[in-house]
C-alpha cells in the first residue's frame, strides 16, 4: 500500500443498469462485456464510484435516458447491461 492512500473497499455489484426502475440510482461497481462498449462507457463517465440514475426508459424499454455525475445520456438496453451497479449510499444522495 502506498503511504497516504487507502485500499479500495470491495465492490459488490447487485444489478445491471438496465434493471433499475425509472428514478432509481446506483453506484458504478464495474463494467463488463465487449471492450469497445466498456471503453465508450468509461469515456462517457461510467467509471467505478460514479453515481448513475435511470431517468426514464422509452415506451418499448429501450433506449434508456440515464444521468451520470450530472450529465445525461441515452443508452441502448444492451449497452446499459454492461454497467454493474451497487446500491447508492447516503454519501451520494
Amino acid at each position: 500500500m502506498v503511504s497516504g492512500f487507502e485500499q479500495p473497499q470491495p465492490l459488490h455489484p447487485t444489478a445491471e443498469l438496465h434493471q433499475l426502475a425509472a428514478g432509481a440510482s446506483g453506484i458504478v461497481a464495474a463494467l463488463q462485456g465487449h471492450e469497445a462498449t466498456t471503453t465508450k462507457l468509461a469515456e462517457a463517465g461510467f467509471v467505478p464510484g460514479a453515481l448513475v440514475r435511470l431517468v426514464r426508459r422509452a415506451p418499448l424499454g429501450s433506449p434508456l435516458e440515464v444521468e451520470v455525475d450530472g450529465a445525461r445520456f441515452t443508452l441502448r438496453s444492451e449497452d446499459a447491461a454492461a454497467v454493474l451497479l451497487r446500491p447508492a449510499d447516503s454519501t451520494h444522495a
